[in-house]
């Protein structure tokens, strides 16, 4: 009971993570435009179709090669495209066809944008199009960048100062840049905004997730840990429902940001995990909270944590000689995770399914809103796809087995990606289908690959071969936004490179080791042996301590390290 009130609460955060990661594909619409004019418009023409205001000429104007007309008041005639405007020297009859002289002029009258659909987004706020357009195609990827960040730095942090001070702050945090950003006066102080509230974000849902495996037992420790991420989905879902309700963008984030208000209200009764305690050497403070779960959980038996301290140091003391002569001996770093060739190859294609992983997510997500008919439904559909795809996951990889569930979904994530190729543009409804598929074929992938790494490695370099594919999924997530603008090139040209990064990382995979019912290994002999020779690995004996606390501590180390989005 205990355990499920933390979790519960630790995890309904995680959906504001979600809700910010998305939340620029709403708040960064670019509209329909044309230059602005200086003065005041008599009659609007496009070819045929005459008005006497801009707003009547929107529906109509489906494809920016084509200029608007437009006469003043005073009887100018100009020609609007998006980024210029030119100025008839004949102004005689409104006509669409013109083939007199014209004066080119820049756009120093602003621009007018079409606000059918958004009344106010960041770009037509701050004209974020034409020379500017760039500024906006930022605004995703340095947010990606601040979740970089913010994953390393309070991932120290919280080894440092606790789990439970790093969530209070994160969750503090995301709730007052979340505001913030709301309220900044120009895109300089947005992006900084948005880049800080991306750290926090990023820092919590890091956090989060090592609190709540260092609450939820070990048979439970799976499932648990991979739906947090069905939480970061909801998060999406709620991106779609707030996008579809409310059309200015300042509201709009404010909607978001207070989303998960009652959690920061309440976040401060959390405490504080036993292990960190533990590790820590707070006694007392880690009695209280076990004290507090028996009585959440009706245990009649009393833990004693002095008991628990015994058995460790027993446990320590008895492998300390050994310990020290594999640890003190050498400082590992990077490079051991290329230290063989068997090895190397194996470094390669984890962090390469990790890279793919994170690229098709969010490539998936974000060019949900560009596939046609209702982009709000488009993208809810994308984040509720993501719910049944972590439970297929957890099933997979218990009964097929890491390897054998990873490989058929990045092979068919990549054969999706080409069938979506083939399909017409105006068949809408399947070219949505398809493209659920692809995030669920990718989401698996993306959901297992933690563990699965985590398996691949021996315990001197499990924490660091974790981290660094984490560290190249964020890579992969600062490099899908563009990706995404690739699509001005050629609309397939994101699929495409999802496709065969999909592809290369299904066949590489296929050289990797079934870790399903293998002992983890301890050293990197033994991990370049499971990779060699299958039998001799499952047969091998692990060491005398690798079913005692060493172990079990270890696990708890390892598992330090989040698959943050």
């Amino acid at each position: 009971r205990f355990q499920a009130c933390v979790y519960f609460a630790s995890v309904f955060q995680a959906m504001s993570c979600g809700i910010h990661y998305l939340a620029s594909v709403f708040m960064a619409v670019t509209p329909n435009f044309v230059c602005g004019f200086p003065g005041n418009v008599s009659s609007v023409l496009f070819h045929n179709s005459s008005a006497s205001s801009i707003e009547d000429i929107w529906t109509l104007w489906t494809s920016t090669e084509n200029y608007i007309a437009v006469q003043l008041e005073n009887g100018e005639i100009w020609e609007l495209d998006q980024c210029s405007r030119s100025k008839r020297e004949v102004s005689l009859d409104l006509t669409y066809e013109y083939k007199g002289n014209k004066s080119a002029f820049p756009c120093s009258d602003g621009f007018l944008y079409d606000d059918t659909k958004w009344k106010s987004t960041v770009v037509t706020q701050w004209d974020l199009v034409c020379d500017r357009e760039w500024l906006a195609k930022l605004i995703q990827p340095t947010f990606m960048l601040g979740v970089l960040i913010g994953a390393v730095i309070f991932g120290d942090i919280a080894d440092r100062l606790g789990r439970q001070r790093v969530i209070w702050f994160t969750s503090a945090g995301q709730f007052v840049f979340g505001i913030a950003v709301a309220f900044t006066f120009d895109y300089y102080s947005f992006v900084i905004v948005r880049f800080l509230l991306a750290m926090v974000s990023s820092g919590y849902l890091v956090v989060a997730f090592v609190y709540v495996t260092e609450f939820v037992g070990i048979k439970a420790r799976t499932w648990a840990s991979m739906h947090v991420h069905a939480f970061f989905a909801m998060g999406i879902m709620i991106v779609a429902l707030v996008g579809f309700l409310v059309r200015t963008w300042w509201v709009y984030q404010i909607f978001l940001s207070i989303a998960t208000l009652p959690f920061v209200l309440c976040c401060w009764m959390l405490p504080e995990t036993p292990f960190w305690l533990l590790s820590e050497e707070r006694y007392e403070d880690a009695q209280k909270v076990i004290d507090t779960m028996a009585r959440w959980n009706k245990v009649s038996t009393p833990c004693k944590v002095s008991e628990l301290c015994s058995v460790q140091k027993d446990d320590l003391a008895s492998d300390r000689t050994d310990d020290d002569e594999t640890s003190s001996a050498k400082k590992h770093n990077i490079l051991d995770l290329f230290c063989n060739w068997q090895i190397a190859r194996r470094t390669i294609t984890v962090w390469l399914i990790w890279f793919t992983g994170s690229l098709g997510y969010y490539v998936f997500s974000l060019s949900s809103v560009s596939l046609g008919g209702n982009e709000y439904l488009n993208l809810f559909l994308i984040g509720a796809v993501e719910l049944p795809c972590y439970i297929i996951a957890c099933v997979a990889m218990d009964k097929l087995g890491r390897r054998n569930t990873l490989i058929p979904f990045l092979i068919l994530s990549a054969l999706i990606c080409v069938l979506i190729m083939f399909i017409p543009q105006d068949f809408n409804t399947l070219i949505i289908l398809a493209n659920m598929a692809g995030k669920f074929s990718i989401g698996v992938a993306f959901g297992l690959i933690y563990l699965y790494t985590a398996e691949l490695y021996p315990t001197i370099v499990r924490s660091l071969a974790v981290g660094s594919g984490s560290m190249m999924c964020r890579v992969g997530s600062v490099v899908a936004p563009f990706c995404v603008y690739l699509r001005s090139v050629w609309i397939f040209m994101p699929l495409l490179l999802v496709g065969i990064m999909a592809l290369l990382s299904g066949i590489l995979t296929i050289m990797l080791p079934e870790t399903l019912g293998k002992p983890l290994t301890n050293t990197l002999v033994e991990a370049t042996e499971m990779g060699r020779n299958k039998k001799s690995c499952s047969e091998k004996t692990p060491p005398a301590h690798s079913g005692t606390a060493l172990e079990k501590i270890e696990m708890f180390g390892q598992e330090r390290v989040s698959t943050d989005k």
